[in-house]
C-alpha cells in the first residue's frame, strides 16, 4: 500500500508516510494508522503481484509468481465494506508473505500503532490476528496492536486473542447517547469479572477497550465533514462516562474535534484522579454492596441489584459467541421434507415460551461449473427465518452497530458468501464460515429502559480506595454503603482506618458516618469517591507538558491521547494500492 501522492505530497518518491511520521514524532506524538482487515478488492481486481521481503521481488512458490487475486477470498469479504476489503489467505506462503510485507512496511513508515478494523466479534478472522502478532512480535520497532469492531465480543471469545494484540474493542461503535453509556456497564462488569483487564497482551498486556470517548465538538456517526455540532451528552452523562472508563481502565481515545476544545471538556479529561485511576489502579471490579432512595419517595429504597427497568415484551434472536462457550451448544434438527431441516434451540428458559426457537436449514444450491465453491462448502447450508428460500440469515450485520444495540439477526437475498454459510456439527453447534463463531439464542427486552444504580471499586498505587458510584435513574438518588463491605470484594483492605473522603469531580469532601457514606447522585451522574487514612499520601498527581505530550509515561501509555492527538490516526480512505 502507499498513499495517495496528490493528498500526501510527502510520499512521492516511494517515501510513504515516512516523512509525517517524522513530522509527529519531532512533536512529541506518536504516529497511529487505521487498517482494514486482508486485501482490499482494489488490488485483487488489479491483480498486482505479491510482495517477498526476504528477497525484494515478487513471490515466487512452487515454480510461479504469487499475485493478489490468488490470496484474495472473495467469499469472505468484510460485511460492512464488502466493496472494499476481503481476508487474505493465511493458509498460503503467498497470504502470509502479503500480511508480513503490509506490516514491515509500517515499521519502515515509523508507526507506533495499528489498529486492525473488521476483525473482531462478528467479523472475527483469527488466522490474520495470530500471523499479524507474529509479525508484529519480531520487528526491531515496537507497534502496539488493536483490534476492531466488538458486537458480540464475550470475555471467552477475547480469551482466545487477547495473548496475541494490545487492546481489543469490547462494543459496537460508542457515540453521545445515553443509551450508549449505559450499554457499558454490563459488558465492563463482566470482563472484569473474567480478569482480562490488563491480562497478558502482545509483548505486555492486553486491554478490553470500550471505544471511544465523544466528547467536546462532534459530527454525526457516519458524517466525514460535518455538519459539527456539540456533545449530546450533558454534564452528568459525560462525568459518567469516563468515571466507568477510568475504573474499567479502558484505553482511552478522545474521540472530538482538539482544534475546538472547550474548557469543560479539557477539564473533564485532564481530571488527575480520573487519569491517576486508569493508570496506576489495581483490583477494578463492580462493587455490589450498595443501596439507593429517591428522596421524593415515602418508601424509597431499593438495591442495586434490582434494576427498575421498564419490560413491556420479550423476544429472541439469535447471537454470536466463541463455539468453546457452552451456550454455543443446544441446536437440534429434524427433518421438513428433502431439502429443508428445521433447527430449533434446546430450551427458552429465561422468557419460558412454550414454542421454540427455530429457523429452517437448506442445503446451498450449487449450480455446474462451481465444483471449488461446492467442495469449500460441503457440508454447509444456508439459514432462513422462514421456508421461503430467497433471503438467508446473515451472521455479521451489514452495518456498524452503537453499543446500544443488539443484532436481532439479520436477512439477505441468498448468495455463495462465507457470511451466509453454516455448519450443524454433531455437539449441537452452528458455526458459521465467514467468523468461525457459533449461533446462539438471546432474549431481548423489547423496550427496555435502563435504570437502578451500580457501582465500582479499585485501590490505588499510594493505598487508596477509589469507590465509583452510578445514578442510571431519570432523578436524583441517594447511593449509600458501608465501608465495612469493600473488605468482602478486596482482601486485605483495612477500610477502618480510612478517615478522609473526597469527591474528585466537585473536589469537595464527603462525610463518613459511623462507617458509611451518603451521597446524592443527580440524574445519570456519577460519584468519584477517593478513601485515604492519615498516614496515606495524596493521590492528586501532577502532569507536565511537553508539545503536547505528557512527560510522566506510564505502562498504558495509549491512554494518554486525552491530552492531545498523541496517536495521529490516518484513516483507511487515505490509502491506495500500487
Amino acid at each position: 500500500m502507499v498513499p495517495d501522492p496528490d493528498r500526501w505530497p510527502s510520499s512521492k518518491g516511494g517515501k510513504g508516510f515516512t516523512e509525517v511520521a517524522k513530522k509527529v514524532h519531532s512533536m512529541g506524538l506518536k504516529f497511529g494508522i487505521h487498517v482494514m482487515r486482508g486485501i482490499s478488492t482494489q488490488a485483487v481486481n488489479a491483480n498486482t503481484p505479491i510482495l517477498d521481503t526476504s528477497k525484494g521481488a515478487a513471490y515466487i512458490e512452487g515454480g510461479r509468481k504469487w499475485t493478489a487475486r490468488d490470496i484474495g477470498m472473495t467469499e469472505r469479504k468484510c460485511v460492512w465494506m464488502p466493496h472494499g476489503f476481503m481476508s487474505v489467505n493465511t493458509k498460503l506462503g503467498a497470504g502470509k508473505a502479503f500480511l508480513r510485507s503490509l506490516y514491515e512496511q509500517y515499521a519502515e513508515w515509523g508507526v507506533d500503532f495499528v489498529k486492525n478494523d473488521c476483525v473482531f466479534g462478528d467479523d472475527l478472522d483469527i488466522e490474520e490476528i495470530s500471523y499479524v502478532s507474529e509479525v508484529l512480535s519480531k520487528l526491531s520497532r515496537p507497534i502496539l496492536y488493536s483490534l476492531s469492531p466488538g458486537t458480540s465480543v464475550t470475555p471467552a471469545m477475547a480469551k482466545e486473542i487477547s495473548g496475541l494484540v494490545n487492546m481489543y474493542r469490547i462494543t459496537g461503535d460508542d457515540w453521545d447517547t445515553w443509551g450508549d453509556v449505559a450499554a457499558h456497564f454490563d459488558v465492563t462488569r463482566d470482563f472484569a469479572a473474567a480478569k482480562m483487564i490488563g491480562s497478558s497482551g502482545l509483548s505486555g498486556k492486553s486491554w478490553p477497550d470500550s471505544d471511544m470517548l465523544p466528547l467536546g465538538w462532534l459530527t454525526d456517526p457516519g458524517s466525514n465533514e460535518g455538519p459539527h455540532r456539540k456533545c449530546n451528552l450533558n454534564i452528568n452523562e459525560q462525568q459518567t462516562q469516563i468515571t466507568l472508563w477510568a475504573m474499567a481502565k479502558s484505553p482511552l481515545m478522545f474521540g472530538g474535534d482538539m482544534r475546538k476544545l472547550d474548557d469543560v471538556t479539557y477539564n473533564l479529561i485532564t481530571n488527575p484522579t480520573f487519569l491517576e485511576i486508569n493508570a496506576f489502579s489495581s483490583n477494578n471490579q463492580e462493587f455490589p454492596f450498595i443501596t439507593g432512595s429517591h428522596p421524593s419517595k415515602s418508601n424509597p429504597s431499593f438495591h442495586s441489584t434490582q434494576k427498575k427497568n421498564i419490560r413491556n415484551s420479550h423476544t429472541s434472536s439469535l447471537a454470536l459467541v466463541s463455539c468453546k462457550e457452552i451456550k454455543a451448544k443446544g441446536w437440534l434438527v429434524e427433518s421438513v421434507d428433502q431439502d429443508l431441516d428445521q433447527v430449533c434451540w434446546k430450551d427458552n428458559f429465561e422468557t419460558n415460551e412454550a414454542a421454540p426457537f427455530c429457523i429452517y436449514k437448506r442445503k446451498s444450491q450449487v449450480t455446474l461449473g462451481e465444483e471449488l465453491y461446492a467442495t469449500q462448502y460441503d457440508g454447509k447450508s444456508h439459514l432462513l427465518e422462514t421456508t421461503d428460500a430467497a433471503f438467508c440469515i446473515d451472521a455479521s450485520p451489514r452495518q456498524r452497530l452503537t453499543s446500544k444495540e443488539f443484532r436481532r439477526g439479520s436477512s439477505s437475498p441468498c448468495k455463495r458468501d462465507a457470511n451466509q454459510m453454516w455448519e450443524l456439527n454433531m455437539n449441537g453447534t452452528l458455526a458459521n464460515s465467514y467468523s468461525g463463531l457459533c449461533a446462539t439464542v438471546k432474549t431481548v427486552e423489547a423496550n427496555a429502559v435502563p435504570g437502578g444504580i451500580r457501582s465500582w471499586v479499585a485501590t490505588g498505587r499510594r493505598g487508596e480506595i477509589y469507590l465509583a458510584v452510578f445514578n442510571l435513574n431519570q432523578g436524583k438518588t441517594t447511593i449509600t454503603t458501608d465501608l465495612s463491605n469493600i473488605a468482602k470484594v478486596l482482601p486485605g483492605i483495612k477500610t477502618g482506618d480510612v478517615s478522609k473522603c473526597r469527591e474528585a469531580w466537585s473536589s469537595q469532601d464527603c462525610h463518613i458516618n459511623r462507617g458509611s457514606i451518603s451521597m446524592d447522585v443527580g440524574a445519570h451522574g456519577a460519584a468519584l469517591l477517593v478513601l485515604t487514612n492519615n498516614s496515606a499520601s495524596s493521590n492528586v498527581v501532577s502532569f507536565s507538558f511537553s508539545s503536547g505530550y505528557r512527560v510522566q509515561v506510564t505502562s498504558k501509555f495509549l491512554h494518554v491521547s486525552v491530552f492531545s492527538p498523541l496517536f495521529f490516526i490516518l484513516g483507511i480512505g487515505l490509502l491506495h494500492y500500487s
